[in-house]
Order: structure tokens, then C-alpha cells, then sequence
């Protein structure tokens, strides 16, 4: 049997110091906090690379036998050179990858065909690149002219040659790990960059937005976009629509107020911001979509913050001049709690349609009115045009976390349908007159304990999918796990966790070992069902690429990044990088010669207290780039046997006080094990505590009081929210739970 988690440099850079940049840069950085320098870190190159190909000299026959692009083949772009034009543009006249999906609809679907279904056989590895992250990599790369931008932990961005992988400059954004690493709900990941008129556009995870020029990675200019005394981050990539950049944030389940917001992108001046979730009526509203917002809540929401935080998804149609904008779930879980069990709780989980010139919502449909179970509809939305029911439609594509596809027509709003992409027992259906949920007697959770499905990690959650416009197939990373919610005893709010009963931690079910936890769904768009699915060991999968290639990439958290057939799902090609993968792959075009890359790394919400899936837990995962090329012939970079963890609990000389055990038990599923997870000896990134050796349980106190690895690991200090008698209990529960569990896997 298997029990699953459900929660939840190796190399010597030159380091050059930058103090704070002077406010007269941009208006950004007016009443800025005082913070740790600003690092530059310049890569030396080396002379003669491991790794290298010219891609100048491929095999004739190889290139001949993929080449389809007529008489004006895509062009790479300078990142000086993208501009709104280029933007609005990419994907069909460039053969660089310049914006998050690839293009402003988001599909990631690439005309590139050079590699295709007759020729990925002879696909093969052209260098790999370890960059010495152990947090996980989430980050779309944006590739420009040969030069890729991607972001890792703690927001620290690189630029890596696509020739030979060797890394350009990187720049570490200096974020107070004692400060910020208790702060985010689901790992100190991000997920890309935008680029604009030269210059790298980055949400860092205190809340700050920061422009970098993209030859030097240099700041520009900065500005902090949230109140940072709050639990607010950011881990999602921004946009640029029209000179603005655009960023949203999250800390939905720590008493935030959700909100988006627009910056100029030569100085950092906001622009405008948009609001989710109205505030306290006493304080007056901000226009007139909060006062019709504030008519479906109910008590006195504001003093838990509401939600509705924007921390993912954006798309942009550069024709209708309209920008959609994904919300997420309520703060806290249950709206017994939030909102008095009633009410639609506008614009929690939420698609908009904004202007982008002044951030006025134009029209919304909410996916899961009055949320209940963490249904955030941040997830991607894809723009397209197609046929629907005999007439051409300009239709907005979305999976959200609820289980359903929905198809809106994307210039009023107007629901085409919504169906369940995965298996959904919080509702019956969707009823396409109302728009709205059809809600189970399972749904309701408020008296007592149900076992919902999807449950908090969603059917779907940020994993990529992509768009096939010839198969009219979107191509879905699902997710399949449920959860047992439970509304907590209290309705207090707790001081650093989320406001729902935290059991399930403790208590997780068990599986069969041939029992898949996800799935790779072929979604037909128009027949409303998958066409096929492909079952995975694991829930946590790398996202989806689509080609004119006739080809579906994906990388898995086996540590596979494979090609498939987009008709059938059969598997065409296959490597094993031995490191999971959770981020998309990309492909653009080198010296004429169509190239795809991924970025492996294992982490984010399930990968913090999950290890990965098969092969690839053997181990140590240790974040690398891979880059593949017709004919390349690169030697794979060395994996490390990951050593196993052993639970320490029976070794240890500690007398154990089991009424201690009865009240640590408490403490830490409300606030440890989110991060570390059941105490059962399998680890994801962060360690499992039932694996801790003496050495740590000697410095038990000033670890988890005192914050002593706060700086250095952003193991955030308790000393506030638990006395010390109360730090002592959870050493009890951990040392009594490793050795039940080490007695039970004799």
C-alpha cells in the first residue's frame, strides 16, 4: 500500500553588490523598506563548454526532413526589438518564445514543425544544464533571440545561453528569508518573467515588482505592490499589455484582500488597480463593481480579508482590447465561516474581462459562486476562434480547480457549455441557462466532515495545458485527489495557517500502488468529452506543449519528458532526465534549427512534503535545464543517489511524555505539517521532521522558537505563536510518530 501526501550553485560566481537603487530611477521605489543589497551575479563563461552544439551544422538529412515553413520561415527576435507589435504577434511571425503562453491567447500551441511525428525518434539531448535549486522550478522560460530568462526559489532570475547552456548573469533579489518564508502557501517558487523593450520584468515573492535590463540583469527600477506587514506574495509571472505591466499576488488563506494591478513599464508609476473581493462597507467603496459586490457577502467578511487573490492567470485579445484576469478562492475555506454560509461572494473564483486601460471589470462569469472548497479559477484561460454550433465564436477556454471545462464566448460572457473533465461529486452539473453549479447534499461541509472531490489541489491546478486548433483538442495536466474538509472547531482565524480542520494531514487514506493519481486529458472541444486519457503514478505533472509537428510534449514527476501523438496519445518518444518535471516545455528556433527545452526541478505545493513519483525518487533533485535538438547526442548530467531518510525517532535518548504527544498532535497539524508534512519518513523538499537526527532535536528550541534557520532556509520562528511548553509537545508528537511509524514499517 501506498499513502500518499495530499499537502500538503555548483558553480563560483562573481558576486557584485548594488545598494538600492536610487528613488530617481522610478517613482517605485518611494517608501520602499529597507532590505538586503540587491545582488548582481555575473556568470563567467566558460572557454570551452561541457556541453555545446552548433546548431549551424545539423545533419543535413535530419533538417531536410523537417523543415515545412515555406518561403518566409519565423524570424528571431532581439529582446530589445519586443515591443506591442512583436507581442501581439508571437508565436506566428516569431520562432522565439516571448510571452508566457506563447502568445497573448495563452494556447501554447507552436507553428514550428521541423521536429515532428517523422522524425522525434532521432530527437536527442544537446546540453543540460544544473543550476543548484532544490525548491522547485515552476517558470515558463522566455527565449529571445537566442537568450533564455526563467525564474527559480526565491525569485532569483537567470539568463542562460540556448547555444551551450551556460548561464549569463543571474540576479538575486535579496528577499528576507526570516521574514518571507512562512509567508507563502505553497513554496518559494515563481513561475516566469515577461519581457518587454529590453528590459526583464519579475514579481519577486515579498510583493515587489522589478524591472532588469535584459543584457546586464541590472535593476532598473522597483516598486512593492502589496502591504508587506501582510501575508501577501507573488509566484506568478507577469504580463505586458500595451506598455502596462500587469501583476496580480497571493495569501488568499492568510486574511488578504485580493487585487491586480497595472504599472507604467519604463517607471514603475501604478497605473491603476482592480479589487476582487469588496471591503468594509464603513470605509467606503472604490467604485461602483465593489458596491454590487458587496450586496453577495454577508457578516463581516473583511475582517478575515476575503480572498479572491490573482496569483496566476492572464490572457490578453490585442484585437478586442480586452485583458481576462483568473480569481481565486475564498479566505478563509469555509463561507460558514467567511461569509454566514450564504451569499455568491463576488468576484471570488472568477473569470474577468477588463479594460486595460483603466482596470474596469467589463463583464465576469464565476465559476463556483460563494466558493467552499479552494476552487480558484486563477488556472489558465485560452483564447481561440472556432466554430461552435455552425457559427464562428470568439470563445474563452477554461479548466479551473472546480473539475468542469468551461467554453465562454469572450466578448460577452455567455457560457457554451461546461462539463467535467475529471470526477466531480461537489456537484451534479452545471446548469447552462443559470451559469450556475447544480451543488450536492456532499458539497456541504458546515455540520460535519465530507470527503469532497476535486479536493483543494484541484482537478487542475497551474500546470500548463495547451491548445491544438487543428484536433480542436486542449490538452489538460489533471489532477486526481480528494479531501475530507472539516470546518475547524474555532472560527478564530489561525495566526500563520489556513482556516480550515488540518486532520487530514494526519490522516491520510490509503491507496493501491497501481492506483494513478493523475492524468494527461485529451479534451474535445466540441464533442465535450476526452477524446483519450492517460492515467499517471503521481498527481503533480510537468504542463503541456503542442506543435504543428503533429507532436504533445510533456515532462512527468517520474522524471520522463516524453513526445506523444496528439490523435491517439501513444507514446512516440521518451528520455528520462531523472528528475521530476512540473514546469511546461518550449520550443523555438536556433540558427534556423527548431530546438525544445524543459526545466526539471521538483517542489511547489505537493512537492514540499511529497517526493516524486517512480524512478525519479532514487534521486537527489537538483534543478536542471535540458535542451533537445534533432540529433543531439549530449552526455546527461549526473544524477545523485538520493540518500534515504531513515526515521531517527528510535534511535534517539529522549523520554517521550504521551500527553505531551496529545497536545503537539494538535499544534503541529495546524501549523507544521503543512510544509513538512505527515511524519512517515518519505520526503519532498522540505524534511520530513521524523527524520531529524540528534543534532536537531538539541537545538529543537532555537530552531522552531528562536528562527535560528530563518535567515538561511526561511524556516519561519514560532516563538510567537507557540510558548516554549508548547514547542516541547510537538518534539513529543514527532519523536512518539516516528517511532510508531518505524515500528510499523518492520
Amino acid at each position: 500500500m501506498l499513502r500518499y501526501r495530499a499537502w500538503f550553485f555548483s558553480f563560483r560566481p562573481r558576486i557584485h553588490h548594488f545598494h538600492n537603487p536610487n528613488p530617481a530611477r522610478g517613482e517605485g521605489f518611494k517608501g520602499s523598506p529597507a532590505k538586503p543589497p540587491i545582488q548582481i551575479v555575473t556568470m563567467n563563461k566558460p572557454k570551452q563548454p561541457l556541453r555545446t552544439f552548433n546548431l549551424s551544422l545539423a545533419v543535413a538529412g535530419l533538417i531536410i526532413a523537417g523543415t515545412a515553413w515555406g518561403a518566409d520561415p519565423p524570424q528571431n527576435v532581439p529582446a530589445s526589438k519586443v515591443d506591442d507589435a512583436a507581442l501581439a504577434a508571437a508565436g506566428e511571425a516569431s520562432a522565439d518564445w516571448l510571452t508566457h503562453g506563447l502568445n497573448p491567447y495563452e494556447d501554447r500551441y507552436s507553428r514550428l514543425d521541423q521536429i515532428n511525428q517523422g522524425n522525434i525518434k532521432q530527437l536527442g539531448l544537446a546540453w543540460a544544464t544544473k543550476i543548484g535549486l532544490t525548491q522547485g522550478i515552476e517558470a515558463t522560460p522566455i527565449v529571445a533571440d537566442g537568450i533564455m530568462y526563467f525564474t527559480g526559489m526565491w525569485s532569483i532570475v537567470y539568463a542562460v545561453d540556448c547555444r551551450d547552456g551556460s548561464i549569463l548573469w543571474a540576479w538575486d533579489p535579496g528577499v528576507d528569508r526570516a521574514v518571507n518564508g512562512g509567508k507563502p502557501c505553497c513554496g518559494v517558487v515563481n513561475r516566469g518573467v515577461a519581457l518587454y523593450k529590453g528590459r526583464i520584468y519579475v514579481g519577486v515573492i515579498d510583493g515587489r515588482l522589478v524591472s532588469l535590463d535584459a543584457r546586464t540583469g541590472k535593476p532598473v527600477w522597483e516598486v512593492v505592490t502589496v502591504d508587506q506587514s501582510k501575508h501577501y506574495t507573488i509566484t506568478g509571472a507577469p504580463r505586458v499589455v500595451d506598455g502596462k505591466v500587469i501583476i496580480g499576488n497571493g495569501g488568499a488563506e492568510f486574511g488578504v484582500r485580493g487585487f491586480f494591478s497595472a504599472f507604467d513599464w519604463k517607471t514603475g508609476k501604478r497605473l491603476w488597480r482592480t479589487y476582487t473581493v469588496p471591503g468594509n462597507p464603513a470605509d467606503g467603496f472604490e467604485n461602483p463593481d465593489m458596491e454590487k459586490a458587496a450586496k453577495t457577502w454577508h457578516g463581516e467578511w473583511w475582517t478575515n480579508g476575503g480572498g479572491g487573490t490573482c496569483w496566476d492567470a492572464f490572457a490578453y485579445d490585442p484585437e478586442l482590447r480586452i485583458l481576462y484576469v483568473g480569481t481565486g478562492n475564498g479566505g478563509p475555506w469555509p463561507r460558514e465561516t467567511r461569509t454566514a454560509n450564504k451569499g455568491d461572494n463576488l468576484y471570488l473564483c472568477a473569470i474577468l474581462a477588463v479594460n486595460p486601460e483603466n482596470g474596469r471589470i467589463l463583464w465576469h462569469y464565476q465559476t463556483t459562486p460563494g466558493d467552499n472548497w479552494d476552487y480558484t479559477s486563477v488556472q489558465q484561460m485560452i483564447l481561440a476562434d472556432i466554430e461552435w454550433k455552425g457559427r464562428p465564436r470568439k470563445v474563452i477556454m477554461q479548466a479551473p480547480k472546480n473539475g468542469f471545462f468551461y467554453v465562454l464566448d469572450r466578448k460577452t460572457g455567455e457560457l457554451l457549455a461546461a462539463d467535467a473533465y475529471s470526477e466531480v461529486n461537489w456537484a451534479e452539473r452545471v446548469d447552462l441557462k443559470t451559469g450556475r453549479p447544480v451543488e450536492t447534499a456532499r458539497s456541504d461541509y458546515s455540520k460535519e466532515a465530507k470527503k469532497i472531490k476535486p479536493g483543494p489541489f484541484g482537478a487542475h491546478n497551474w500546470h500548463a495545458m495547451s491548445y491544438d486548433p487543428e484536433r480542436g483538442l486542449v490538452f489538460i495536466p489533471a489532477i486526481e485527489l480528494d479531501f475530507t474538509y472539516k470546518v475547524r472547531e474555532s472560527s478564530k482565524a489561525l495566526p500563520s495557517f489556513f482556516d480550515v480542520d488540518q486532520d487530514w494531514i494526519l490522516e491520510q487514506p490509503e491507496v493501491d500502488e497501481e492506483k494513478r493519481l493523475g492524468r494527461l486529458v485529451a479534451w474535445d472541444i466540441k464533442a465535450r468529452k476526452p477524446r483519450w486519457e492517460m492515467w499517471r503514478l503521481g498527481p503533480y505533472n510537468g504542463g503541456t506543449l503542442s506543435t504543428a509537428g503533429d507532436l504533445l510534449f510533456q515532462g512527468n514527476a517520474e522524471g520522463l519528458f516524453e513526445a506523444y501523438d496528439p490523435d491517439t496519445g501513444g507514446r512516440l518518444w521518451s528520455y528520462f532526465t531523472g528528475l521530476a518535471i512540473i514546469s511546461p516545455p518550449v520550443t523555438y528556433t536556433l540558427d534556423g534549427q527548431q530546438v525544445v527545452s524543459v526545466i526539471a526541478g521538483w517542489g511547489g505545493a505537493y512537492g514540499k512534503n511529497n517526493p516524486p513519483a517512480g524512478k525519479s525518487a532514487d534521486y537527489l533533485q537538483e534543478a536542471a535545464i535540458f535542451t533537445f535538438r534533432l540529433g543531439g547526442k549530449a552526455e546527461p548530467p549526473e544524477l545523485i543517489p538520493n540518500p534515504r531518510t531513515k526515521l531517527t525517532g528510535p534511535d534517539l535518548d529522549f523520554v517521550v511524555d504521551m500527553e505531551a504527544v496529545e497536545r503537539g498532535r494538535k499544534h503541529y497539524k495546524n501549523n507544521c505539517g503543512f510544509c513538512h508534512g505527515p511524519v512517515d519518513g518519505p520526503a519532498g523538499t522540505i524534511p520530513d521532521l521524523g527524520t531529524s537526527p540528534a543534532e536537531i532535536h538539541k537545538l529543537w528550541q532555537q530552531i522552531v522558537g528562536d528562527g535560528l534557520f530563518a535567515a538561511a532556509k526561511g524556516m519561519p520562528a514560532f516563538g510567537s505563536v507557540f510558548t516554549k511548553e508548547q514547542i516541547a509537545d510537538i518534539q513529543h508528537y514527532v519523536i512518539q510518530t516516528s517511532r510508531e511509524e518505524a515500528a510499523k514499517a518492520k
